[in-house]
């Protein structure tokens, strides 16, 4: 079901709501760009409630498209006290998501595209475990991490052509976690620029599906690091 405020699919009359999937759109944009995301997730996840939000400003750069925070003047110095000050209200919309429909945050996947990428790239950063998968489709950090999520798995995907937002940022964080013993797989798609790829988003599916999180995998094994060879196995 849509409304000019967000799109909200539920699971059919008599299915139980098992999982929460909450996303997020580009600057600019709105929740509409968000559906082929949402109709993605719910050929493979029929019990999951997918909800996406608009952005919670008015694009200041002009037209009808909504923002999670301003571009304007944008640096990378500035950037992560932006990004700072609009995470409280997307927390709140995320926690009283899970209250409404009685799940658990491990239940819950945030996926992003663009600035809503950077997001929930950094709403996990701010509150480890607040969702139990994020998919970043097209981000980046507001800043290089310097702990890595250990109750959260981080899905990146990212066009090698991209230039809004460059891959190397992404490959560089990605990184970065590994070294941080981080959760997290990565997926470049050749020829695909800044754009929520039908290629990517069936990436993200598979990744959704088959990709066994590192915690789980160390608890089974009664582990309490990475394998010998730093590789996290999925």
């Amino acid at each position: 079901m849509a409304s000019s405020t967000s799109l909200e699919f539920l699971p059919n009359a008599g299915v139980d709501v098992r999982q929460l999937f909450i996303l997020l759109h580009g600057v600019g944009g709105s929740p509409d760009d968000m559906e082929p995301m949402a109709q993605a997730v719910r050929a493979a996840f029929p019990s999951a409630a997918v909800l996406a939000p608009q952005g919670f400003e008015p694009f200041d750069g002009g037209g009808e498209g909504r923002q999670w925070f301003s571009v304007r003047g944008v640096t990378e110095e500035n950037r992560p006290g932006r990004v700072a000050q609009a995470l409280p209200a997307l927390e709140t919309y995320v926690r009283e998501a899970q209250a409404r429909f009685g799940l658990l945050q491990s239940d819950t996947a945030l996926a992003g595209f663009s600035q809503g990428a950077i997001m929930v790239l950094e709403l996990v950063q701010a509150h480890d475990g607040i969702a139990g998968r994020v998919i970043a489709f097209s981000g980046r950090y507001a800043q290089m991490p310097k702990i890595a999520p250990q109750f959260t798995t981080l899905h990146l995907l990212h066009g090698a052509a991209d230039p809004i937002m460059s891959v190397e940022h992404i490959q560089a964080a990605q990184a970065r976690l590994t070294e941080l013993h981080g959760d997290s797989t990565i997926d470049i798609a050749t020829q695909v620029g800044h754009a929520l790829h039908p290629a990517l988003i069936e990436r993200a599916i598979v990744r959704l599906k088959t990709c066994v999180p590192l915690r789980s995998w160390e608890a089974a094994l009664g582990l309490n690091q990475a394998p010998p060879d730093g590789t996290p196995v999925h």
